[in-house]
């Protein structure tokens, strides 16, 4: 019999951005499978229902579910390569800080 599969979550407190960076939440989890560390699930929401009301004010997102790699960006979903999740996380953070800037200063996203 083989052991339990044993994993670790990863779930931080949701960040609350200022007003300055238009407000909102990011939401993170990520779970890896143990010892490899190799990751089985993940997700990441920029939420913000004052840039977009749809798909629950998720602006950007990135996850897994369902079976295969996608965005979810203004409440369209398009599937998207998994090269690691550091990678995806960097591009995340890039892309909901240009949405959130843009929208404090005015310009169209």
């Amino acid at each position: 019999m083989k052991p339990p599969k044993i994993q670790e979550i990863y779930a931080p407190k949701d960040v609350a951005l200022p007003a300055r960076l238009g407000g909102g939440v990011l939401k993170e989890r990520v779970i890896r499978e143990l010892p490899s560390k190799r990751v089985v699930s993940y997700a990441l929401a920029y939420i913000n229902p004052l840039i977009f009301s749809g798909d629950n004010g998720r602006v950007l997102g990135y996850d897994n579910s369902h079976g295969y790699s996608h965005r979810h960006y203004f409440g369209r979903i398009t599937p998207e390569p998994f090269d690691g999740y550091e990678k995806l996380y960097e591009r995340f953070e890039q892309e909901w800080q240009i949405i959130a800037v843009k929208f404090v200063n005015g310009e169209q996203i």
